[in-house]
């Protein structure tokens, strides 16, 4: 079955069959890009964020603690910098970008057997080598994969908008796919949606739900808002299972592509890009808002 609501194509997601289930979608609508002075200049910490150094609040607590330098004198906020200036956030330099309006959000299937680095010591194969070339500005990536996992990867050539994606505080979903040997009791399963104890502390599935399977092998899905190191594969080994296969199929509201094979990458249009955009800020807005005080009695 195709699932309602993701961005990009549709179709199934393999190899587990998926049950119809709607997503969360924003109503279309165009974000507009925010006008510079027309100086060819920036303002210094939007430079740094989409440099993917974290998010602008942050850059500017940077610049006020005079962690940064332009053409070797401490930053000052509010300055605006051009590709003429030198930025220093330590001894890293910072290049100066042009602002290209809306940034570009690419989806890529991650096979197994490559690593969400873009340099291995050990010259395993990186997602970056497949990845379309672009012009100006560069791919990050949001979140990463283990080199044993597959699916769903998300990149992005505004750092800002990587960090926003990431951050722990807006408690993005992820769904994967995993395939183990056996079958999760009822306990078990109230276990993974009521928290495990791990070494980094308590894990929690949103959902769990049984997708069938083959033998003595079964497929379950899986969502989350966090993104630790291993969390799915240590939340169920803490449970007696091995994860022979893990997959991520979702990201906030985009879906894996089911004719997006292995190795290859979708790159979403402008529009699809500024309705995530507008999807994300509404999150965010969500997350940030106050909670809302009990009425009072009459």
């Amino acid at each position: 079955m195709t699932r309602k609501g993701g961005f990009g194509p549709r179709g199934k997601v393999e190899p587990a069959p998926r049950r119809q289930r709607p997503t969360t979608r924003s109503q279309r609508g165009d974000t507009a890009a925010v006008a510079e002075d027309g100086s060819g200049t920036q303002k210094l910490q939007k430079i740094l964020a989409q440099a993917g150094l974290g998010s602008r609040r942050n850059m500017e607590e940077w610049i006020s603690g005079g962690r940064v330098t332009v053409n070797g004198k401490p930053a000052t906020l509010g300055m605006r910098v051009g590709a003429g200036d030198q930025i220093k956030v330590g001894n890293r330099v910072i290049r100066a970008r042009p602002d290209t309006g809306t940034p570009r959000v690419l989806v890529y299937h991650k096979p197994e057997g490559e690593i969400t680095s873009r340099n291995d010591p050990r010259g395993r194969p990186s997602v970056f080598d497949r990845l379309p070339k672009v012009s100006g500005a560069r791919w990050i990536n949001v979140g990463r994969l283990d080199f044993n996992s597959c699916g769903l990867l998300l990149f992005t050539t505004s750092g800002e908008l990587a960090n926003r994606l990431m951050h722990p505080r807006f408690e993005i979903e992820r769904e994967y796919a995993v395939r183990i040997m056996g079958t999760l009791r009822d306990d078990q399963t109230d276990k993974l949606l009521e928290g495990i104890q791990l070494e980094d502390g308590v894990a929690h599935c949103e959902s769990v739900s049984a997708r069938g399977g083959e033998g003595s092998n079964h497929w379950y899905h899986v969502v989350l808002r966090e993104g630790r190191n291993r969390e799915v594969r240590r939340m169920f080994e803490s449970l007696g299972f091995t994860v022979s296969r893990l997959m991520r199929v979702r990201y906030g509201p985009v879906e894996l592509p089911a004719r997006v094979k292995r190795g290859q990458s979708y790159e979403l249009d402008p529009d699809e890009t500024r309705r995530f955009i507008k999807w994300l800020d509404a999150a965010q807005a969500a997350a940030e808002a106050p909670p809302a005080s009990a009425g009072r009695r009459g």
